[in-house]
């Protein structure tokens, strides 16, 4: 079996693969302070849940914005898997062109989720990710790495809000307003937070589309991407496995060519 970790700086995905088969996955929040043996202890505790060893775990495959965690995650695996995880950055093969002006500063996320959605759809792709930040990336026709967009992400952006004015409460960011126009604080902001930040998905689609020209497809991604395409206009599909599946193809893809 496969282990693939996604570590945001956020949430990490985990996910294991039996074959081609996403037998569990698990989203929790990212502790840039654990130790090796805190995440065999977490680990462990998730596994058991779905009746799994880390006796079967074969390989690790590992994509991380978060250096702080890259030892322990290393540790962890040497100790408790018995192998050296496979960690995704820019200079791999990864069958992807990226053509970014210096491609060693594409977050290894961002790849993973480049990959995965070409391999799905082979077209020109948009691919909206909202995470910490929201990440905008770029995939030609040709199946090339353009480059994109990155943004403050929505919880980011309405945390600014709540600490810089100290009359407007916190609200929660659940569900998509009824009205634009709120007729209460707490739903004007949820008005504002909400769909202005589809208004700003929408705007920046509208202009990449323009420069790209060939009518790329947009999926969505990640822990609001739900939510987002609700109220967005421009999103056409959302893939909360994109990230998983994206390890799992690179892993593979490597596995042929004998680097892992």
């Amino acid at each position: 079996m496969l282990l693939v970790i996604d570590v945001g700086n956020s949430h990490t995905v985990l996910g294991v693969y039996d074959g081609d088969s996403l037998l569990a996955d698990w989203r929790v929040r990212t502790q840039k302070q654990r130790t090796a043996d805190e995440i065999f202890v977490a680990l462990n505790q998730l596994f058991g849940t779905r009746g799994l060893s880390f006796g079967s775990i074969e390989d690790t495959v590992i994509a991380s914005v978060v250096p702080k965690l890259s030892r322990a995650l290393e540790e962890f695996c040497i100790k408790y898997l018995g192998h050296k995880p496979l960690w995704i950055e820019a200079g791999l093969d990864l069958g992807m062109p990226i053509l970014y002006d210096n491609p060693a500063e594409v977050g290894a996320d961002r790849i993973v989720n480049a990959v995965a959605a070409y391999d799905k759809y082979h077209k020109a792709l948009i691919i909206i990710d909202f995470g910490t930040a929201t990440t905008f990336d770029c995939i030609s026709g040709k199946g090339e790495y353009l480059g994109g967009a990155i943004s403050p992400g929505i919880a980011i952006s309405s945390n600014a809000l709540f600490d810089n004015a100290a009359k407007l409460p916190k609200v929660e960011i659940t569900r998509p307003p009824e009205r634009a126009i709120g007729r209460s604080t707490v739903k004007s902001m949820q008005s504002g937070i909400i769909l202005g930040y589809a208004g700003l998905v929408d705007g920046l689609v509208g202009r990449i589309k323009r420069e790209m020209l060939d009518n790329p497809h947009v999926i969505a991604t990640g822990g609001l991407a739900d939510l987002m395409a609700d109220v967005s206009e421009s999103i056409e599909s959302v893939d909360p496995d994109l990230t998983l599946a994206g390890l799992y193809i690179i892993y593979q893809r490597l596995k042929k060519l004998g680097e892992v």
